[in-house]
């Protein structure tokens, strides 16, 4: 890293981009921390085991984000695998299995990641994908998200209400900071109607605890093998589609190596699985963030910065996070991701070729449907690989 890159980020960032990279841990963050609080419990993981894997996700996360990012001077982000946390859920409750096994198979399902990172055979595959396909697939990940936006005003009219007309105002009249001002909003909102729990914020440094790892033939097949497998299909290719949808160009095969080599190292913390992130991506990523795409990264150093402080102080951070009305936070998710949907079915439909085959990846990644275990994601890319094979295998050969 140059000298330079300290003084470069704080000329570069702005207020629109620090409050993307806020809102993308806050979105990342909240819709998905009681799946990991159960993945870990269900392993049977005391206090002291759960706050570890805070400690440890939110370094490696942190981290991960924040240095390459600084880096390339491109917005690399990393998560945690969610769908990952959800099998793990349920393996560890239904197969009986012990944190050290679930460390055992962490570790193997992080050697597989670096493997296919390493070789390249990940972003290989990827650049066959016609961009058409992987803006569907992005913008059927995405929409989930603006969908619940408007759902959560079934039980919180009067927010959602507030946030929509601040966001569109903004839009009008400070289009840069429409996103801030509409997180501004929301949070002098709440905690006017007194919603926010800040009960919950207490204050205290997480502490690691090693597991050591015991590995199995059966946590081999029910534990490592499914985590490494949603973790790509679910998360890694999403992640490569709001990438390439965000116009970077960045070393894919680098970057998985890097989130398969830290899991490596933190997994025997309670890093089960770090991968690329495609909703917080897209909200880093976007145009909200800021004006200017190169200096777009600064939304990911801050993004990384704020993952380090979770893993740092787990209790707190997490209380502060987890303070927010849900409504809220899947009002400003949806709100800060409409700029992201929209962009993505442009560039998925634009093209009369791709078009049917890109509109039925969409709806197929849009369904949330799961079939063997592995989410939609992974299926829509199918389902739209195999409408354009049908559409167009042999055309080319067949034109003089």
């Amino acid at each position: 890293m140059s000298s330079s890159a300290s003084p470069s980020f704080f000329r570069d960032v702005n207020l629109s981009a620090a409050t993307a990279g806020f809102v993308a841990v806050l979105v990342g963050f909240t819709s998905s921390v009681a799946i990991v609080f159960q993945a870990a419990q269900a392993f049977g993981a005391t206090p002291a085991q759960i706050t570890s894997w805070m400690w440890a996700l939110g370094l490696g996360m942190g981290l991960c984000s924040a240095i390459p990012s600084l880096v390339l001077r491109q917005p690399v982000m990393i998560a945690w695998s969610t769908p990952g946390a959800a099998v793990l859920a349920t393996a560890g409750l239904a197969g009986g299995f012990t944190m050290a096994d679930a460390v055992g198979a962490f570790l193997i399902s992080a050697a597989l990641i670096v493997l296919v990172g390493a070789t390249g055979w990940f972003e290989r595959v990827m650049n066959k994908i016609p961009m058409a396909i992987a803006s569907a697939l992005l913008a059927g990940v995405l929409a989930r998200f603006g969908l619940q936006a408007f759902a959560a005003a079934q039980t919180a009219l009067p927010l959602v209400v507030l946030m929509l007309l601040a966001y569109l105002l903004g839009r009008r009249l400070l289009p840069r900071y429409a996103v801030p001002l509409t997180l501004a909003v929301a949070i002098a909102y709440v905690v006017a109607r007194g919603q926010f729990n800040g009960g919950a914020v207490s204050f205290e440094l997480a502490m690691p605890v090693f597991t050591l790892p015991v590995f199995s033939l059966a946590a081999f097949t029910s534990l490592a093998l499914p985590l490494f497998v949603v973790t790509m299909a679910s998360q890694n290719l999403p992640g490569v589609a709001a990438i390439r949808a965000a116009g970077y160009d960045m070393p894919i095969s680098k970057i998985i190596t890097l989130s398969g080599a830290a899991t490596l190292v933190l997994a025997p913390f309670g890093a089960f699985a770090l991968n690329l992130s495609a909703i917080t991506a897209a909200i880093c990523m976007g145009p909200e963030a800021h004006a200017d795409p190169k200096k777009r990264y600064t939304a990911a150093v801050v993004c990384g910065g704020i993952y380090v402080l979770i893993g740092l102080f787990g209790a707190a951070i997490t209380g502060l996070l987890i303070a927010f009305p849900r409504e809220l936070v899947m009002a400003i998710a949806g709100i800060a991701l409409l700029g992201s949907i929209g962009g993505g079915l442009h560039a998925a439909l634009k093209d009369d070729a791709h078009r049917e085959a890109a509109l039925i990846t969409f709806l197929v990644t849009l369904s949330g449907v799961v079939i063997g275990g592995i989410g939609s994601a992974f299926w829509g890319v199918v389902a739209g690989a195999l409408a354009l094979l049908v559409q167009q295998y042999g055309l080319t050969s067949k034109k003089p």
